[in-house]
C-alpha cells in the first residue's frame, strides 16, 4: 500500500511538468518506497526530494538538488563510511536527522562529507548525532555549514573522535550559527582561507575553534562555554577574531601561536572557581604542551589538591607577532595574559584586566609597553590617582615586579612569599624604580574599564 502510494506521489509530480517545458520537480519519499539513493540518481539540477520517516543510507548527492526532511525524518547511515556525500555543486542537504556515520578518522566518516567538487554546497537546519566527524568541507569553495545541531562521539578519547566540523582548503566556506557539543574540536580548519565562523556555540569539546594554517578569514560572536580551551589560532595571520565568548573554558580562553598581523577585538574571557577533578586529566608532552598553551603532565598534579580558576589563562601569546589587542575583557583566571616566546610588534591598548590571580606574566628582560597614543589599559588592581579627571591614571602600572620573575622560574620559592624579606624587597621596588626588571609597563592606564561603543563593534 505505501509502496503504491508513493509511486503514485511521484506520478503525479511527473505528470504536473508537460514538454517541452522543463520544470523542477518536488519528490516527496516515505518509508517503504523507492530508494533514496536510486531516487537521486534519476533527478535533475532544481529538484527537491523530501523524505518522512526514516530512510537508510549512505547516500551521495551528485546534482544541484535539495535533499530535505520532513519533521522528524531520519537518514541512518550502515556504520560504514559517511552517511550523506555531496558531490554537485550547490546541492542542499536541509532539515533531516542524521546519525550512523562510520569510525574511521583516516577516511573522514561523516554524518556529511562535502567533496571538493560541491562548491556552494548548503548544509542548513540538520540535527547530527552521533558521527564521527559532524560535517567535513573537504575543499568544497564556498560551502555554507549553517544553524545545524551536531552532537558528536561522547564515550572513548577524545583524540580517538572527530570533529564538529571540519574544513580543509575551502576558501570561501562559512560556518555560521550551529549548535556543537562532544567530540574533539568544534570547528576544525586547516589549510584554507577566507573562511567566516560567525555565530556558533560550543560545549564539551577540546578547542571551541581550532587554526591551523589559515588566513585572511573571521572568528566573529561565538560563544565556548566550558571547554579545554576556547578559541585556538595556530600559524594563521590576517584573522580578525572579534566579539567572541569564552565562558568558564579549563586551560585557556584564547591562544595564539604564531599567529601575526591580526585584529583581536571585544572578546570576553570569563573565569569560572572549578573543581579539582577538571585539571586531573593527564598532561601532553612537553613540545606539544608549550606549543598548544596547555599544561605539561608537571604542571597538572599541582591543583588537584583543591579548586581554581578556569580559564588557567585567559590569554596565551606565544610566539606570535603585530597583532592589535584592543577592547578585550579579561576576567577571574589565574593569568590575565601570558606573553612570552620572542612575540614581537603587538599591541595591547583599550582592554580590561579585571580580577585575575595574576593580571600578567611577562618573563624578559626588554620593556614592553602596553598604551598607543596616550591611553593604555584598565588594570582592577591598580591603586591609582587621577587628579585632573582625564580618565587615565597619573602614574604607570608595572603588573610584575622582580619576586613574580623568581617565582616563575623557581616555583618552589613561593613558600618564602610572605616572608619580611620578600616584602622589604617589594618595597623597596616602588620606592626605587630602577630595581625593576625589564617587562610591561602601563605607562597610560585607565581608571574604568572602556565602554562598547554604541556601533557595538569593540570598546572605546
Amino acid at each position: 500500500m505505501a509502496q503504491a502510494f508513493c509511486r503514485l506521489a511521484w506520478a503525479l509530480v511527473l505528470t504536473a511538468c508537460t514538454a517541452p517545458v522543463a520544470c523542477a520537480e518536488r519528490i516527496v519519499l516515505i518509508p517503504g518506497g523507492p530508494d533514496v539513493q536510486a531516487v537521486l540518481d534519476k533527478t535533475a539540477d532544481g529538484d527537491t526530494i523530501v523524505l518522512e520517516g526514516r530512510h537508510r543510507g549512505p547516500i551521495r548527492v551528485t546534482r544541484k538538488v535539495t535533499l530535505e526532511g520532513a519533521p522528524g525524518a531520519v537518514l541512518e547511515g550502515s556504520g560504514r563510511g559517511s552517511v550523506v556525500t555531496i558531490a554537485g555543486p550547490n546541492a542542499v542537504v536541509r532539515g533531516l536527522i542524521i546519525r550512523g556515520s562510520g569510525t574511521n578518522l583516516e577516511a573522514m566518516d561523516a554524518g556529511v562529507f562535502v567533496e571538493q567538487a560541491a562548491a556552494g554546497a548548503l548544509v542548513e537546519g540538520n540535527q547530527i548525532e552521533g558521527n564521527l566527524y559532524g560535517i567535513y568541507l573537504h575543499g568544497a569553495t564556498n560551502a555554507v555549514a549553517r544553524k545545524n545541531t551536531i552532537v558528536g562521539i561522547k564515550e572513548g578519547r577524545v583524540n580517538e573522535a572527530g570533529n564538529g566540523v571540519s574544513v580543509w582548503n575551502a576558501p570561501g566556506a562559512k560556518v555560521l550559527d550551529n549548535d556543537i557539543r562532544f567530540g574533539r574540536d568544534g570547528i576544525f580548519v586547516v589549510a584554507s582561507k577566507g573562511n567566516v565562523f560567525k555565530g556558533n556555540r560550543f560545549r564539551d569539546l577540546r578547542f571551541a575553534i581550532h587554526y591551523m594554517y589559515t588566513n585572511d578569514s573571521e572568528v566573529s560572536d561565538n560563544i565556548s562555554t566550558g571547554n579545554t580551551a576556547g578559541f585556538a589560532i595556530m600559524y594563521s595571520h590576517r584573522l580578525k577574531v572579534t566579539d567572541n565568548v569564552s565562558d568558564g573554558d579549563r586551560d585557556r580562553g584564547l591562544l595564539f601561536n604564531f599567529a601575526n598581523g591580526s585584529e583581536i577585538a571585544g572578546n570576553e574571557v570569563r573565569g569560572r572557581l572549578q573543581p579539582a577533578e577538571r585539571w586531573a586529566s593527564p598532561g601532553m608532552r612537553s613540545k606539544e604542551a608549550v606549543e598548544h598553551g596547555l599544561p605539561t603532565a608537571d604542571e597538572m598534579q599541582a591543583p588537584l589538591a583543591g579548586a581554581r580558576n578556569g580559564p588557567e589563562k585567559c590569554v596565551f601569546i606565544y610566539n606570535a607577532n603585530k597583532n592589535r589587542f584592543r577592547g578585550n575583557r579579561f576576567e577571574g583566571c589565574e593569568i590575565g595574559i601570558h606573553f612570552t616566546a620572542g612575540s614581537e610588534g603587538n599591541e595591547i591598548s583599550g582592554n580590561s584586566f579585571v580580577n585575575n590571580r595574576n593580571q600578567v606574566k611577562y618573563v624578559g628582560t626588554r620593556y614592553l609597553d602596553w598604551s598607543k597614543d596616550g591611553r593604555g589599559n584598565y588594570w582592577s588592581d591598580n591603586p591609582a590617582f587621577d587628579l585632573n579627571g582625564d580618565g587615565i591614571a597619573d602614574a604607570a602600572y608595572r603588573p610584575n615586579d622582580l619576586i613574580d620573575k623568581v617565582l616563575w622560574s623557581v616555583p618552589q620559592a613561593k613558600v618564602l612569599v610572605n616572608s619580611p624579606a620578600v616584602q622589604i624587597l617589594r618595597w623597596a621596588q616602588t620606592q626605587f624604580p630602577a630595581l625593576l626588571p625589564g617587562g610591561v609597563v602601563d605607562s597610560h592606564p585607565l581608571m574604568s574599564p572602556p565602554r562598547r561603543t554604541a556601533e557595538g563593534g569593540g570598546r572605546s
